[in-house]
């Protein structure tokens, strides 16, 4: 009876996985479902509770596909970063590479502990460095450089010259080639993993070719020279659009200033923001060419939906002349406003001090003239006169 359920699952799922909007999306879930299905059916007949659950896993990743296609964002986004590397088996593919050192020729690490030569701890190469430290490579919080080199966790007692050393005596080696290789773990699992490895060159133009990564020195990656950032790119468009014509302006023949921005990204807004929404999650590591080391350090796409980078130049539109119009009228206006503030100000100034010096002149006082009032006063009343006769003026 299984197996007999087994193939018509199969077609079920190869049927929703054509219905998915990209070419990558449905060649990746086409691979994985041949995967799975293979894994099910040599799995042997006695093992029953391990078929049932690959099942189960089956039936969960089609109830997740068919829910993308009913438009919920959150199993989109599932089968978005399923197919690019944000989780699964195919994120640790892309970051194995990154994970040793980077030229075998050279010298290893020497072991923490010398009588066992597998007590090497961790190496973190430069470009895993670079996406550790960099916020726009991480789930959560970057880390600090001395972070790598004496983790948080570890005891301060792993330092010899601590006092905490020299009062209770230095950590256990184990204890400390245990505690780095957990904290390597556990960081470099919050780290998203790049696509690709652009090359920069003294001019700051940025290569992805495979030739360019080869002769400057750098890593290849899995993914690398296949266009699967730039297609997302194409999904997504141009970090700006212009606004679009109303329906007047399509009758008349006016055209876009900008151009005609809809040929050159998806038609569905709603599919263009989870691309962009996943290009917040694909860091692209840049090499830096024209030092005497090799450099790295990580950024975004411009056209791409993070916390960092939201509120930067990119973002905006291009200025036109209508912006640049409405730019001018707001200037012109806020200098009326500053003089109409200044001789507002000017107005109340001299109201308070004439209150002020009303206020100072009492009953029992004035029939002895201004020759009885104080000097201070005279002062007052004389200054309130002159402003006024100069306003009167104006």
């Amino acid at each position: 009876m299984l197996q007999q359920s087994v193939p018509s699952l199969y077609r079920q799922y190869l049927r929703q996985v054509k219905r998915l909007p990209h070419n990558h999306l449905r060649q990746f879930f086409q691979l994985k479902a041949s995967d799975d299905f293979r894994a099910l059916v040599t799995t042997p007949a006695h093992k029953i509770q391990i078929r049932d659950s690959k099942i189960r896993r089956i039936h969960k990743d089609l109830r997740r596909i068919n829910l993308a296609l009913t438009g919920r964002q959150d199993a989109f986004r599932y089968i978005l970063d399923t197919a690019y590397g944000r989780r699964g088996k195919l994120r640790w593919e892309l970051m194995e590479p990154l994970l040793t050192q980077a030229h075998p020729s050279s010298p290893p690490i020497k072991p923490l502990i010398r009588s066992v030569p597998n007590s090497r701890p961790p190496i973190y190469s430069p470009e895993l460095t670079a996406l550790l430290v960099n916020t726009a490579s991480r789930t959560n919080k970057p880390l600090d450089a001395h972070q790598l080199k004496f983790p948080p966790t570890l005891s301060p007692r792993a330092d010899p010259t601590s006092e905490e050393a020299r009062l209770l005596g230095p950590l256990s080696k184990r204890l400390e080639l245990n505690t780095r290789w957990r904290y390597f773990t556990r960081e470099w699992k919050k780290v998203y993993p790049p696509l690709e490895i652009a090359v920069k060159s003294k001019a700051g133009s940025l290569s992805m070719s495979l030739s360019d990564v080869v002769d400057a020195g750098g890593r290849i990656l899995q993914s690398q020279d296949q266009g699967l950032l730039s297609e997302v790119e194409d999904i997504v468009g141009p970090p700006t659009a212009g606004t679009p014509l109303t329906r007047r302006e399509r009758l008349t023949g006016i055209e876009q200033s900008q151009g005609d921005l809809s040929k050159h990204r998806h038609p569905s807004r709603w599919l263009r923001r989870r691309y962009q929404e996943l290009l917040g999650r694909l860091p692209v590591l840049i090499l830096n060419q024209g030092h005497k080391r090799i450099t790295y350090n990580v950024n975004l796409p411009h056209n791409s939906i993070a916390q960092i980078g939201r509120n930067t130049a990119h973002r905006r539109p291009a200025l036109d002349v209508a912006n640049l119009a409405w730019l001018e009228r707001v200037d012109v206006l806020d200098k009326q406003k500053q003089k109409t503030q200044v001789k507002l100000s000017t107005l109340y100034n001299i109201e308070d001090a004439h209150r002020f010096a009303g206020n100072q002149v009492t009953p029992s006082t004035d029939h002895l003239g201004s020759n009885a009032l104080p000097a201070k006063m005279k002062t007052i009343h004389c200054c309130n006169v002159k402003l006024i006769n100069i306003q009167s003026k104006c």
